[in-house]
């Protein structure tokens, strides 16, 4: 006779290492096979992970400054020029000066920085409507649950919905 695995939640008070660290071998496995299908079309057009992330930020943050670009990827400027000028050199990311402050640098996506963006999310889309399928509802608010606790308390409300943030899309 086959046992049911234990229920959600079961034994959480008493978590061991051995425990904690087959979680963190799923996070690093999960990131890993996440990450690989856009990896593939990353890899033929010559482009890394660094680049993905920034066009993740901009193209789901329009307008946004490279300094709030820094702040979120918390990657050194000069690290940052050189993904940046890659992706605007390539015709993906265009910069422009702020209309109220001529010092900022507003990022934005390209009709061909949109597409790419968009391939790379469709790339890892269906893993995770698998993976939220496979769990169900309740896996899926406790599996959010726990992703916001790893996060520092600040990076929180950077994924957390603000009240008219839809409406500025």
């Amino acid at each position: 006779m086959e046992t049911a695995p234990n229920p959600a939640g079961a034994g959480l008070l008493f978590l061991r290492e051995e425990q904690l660290r087959l979680a963190q071998d799923m996070i690093f496995f999960a990131y890993r096979d996440l990450t690989g299908a856009a990896d593939a079309v990353l890899d033929e057009l010559g482009l890394g992970r660094a680049h993905h992330r920034v066009l993740h930020f901009v193209g789901s943050r329009p307008e946004l400054t490279v300094s709030e670009l820094l702040g979120l990827l918390r990657i050194t400027k000069q690290s940052l020029a050189r993904v940046l000028g890659a992706l605007i050199a390539r015709g993906y990311v265009l910069q422009a000066r702020g209309a109220r402050d001529r010092r900022q640098r507003r990022l934005s996506l390209t009709e061909a920085g949109r597409a790419l963006e968009r391939r790379l999310f469709e790339a890892q889309r269906e893993r995770l409507v698998a993976a939220y399928r496979e769990a169900g509802g309740p896996a899926v608010e406790g599996f959010r649950r726990v992703l916001r606790g790893l996060m520092e308390t600040d990076t929180r409300g950077l994924v957390e919905p603000e009240p008219n943030r839809d409406a500025r899309r």
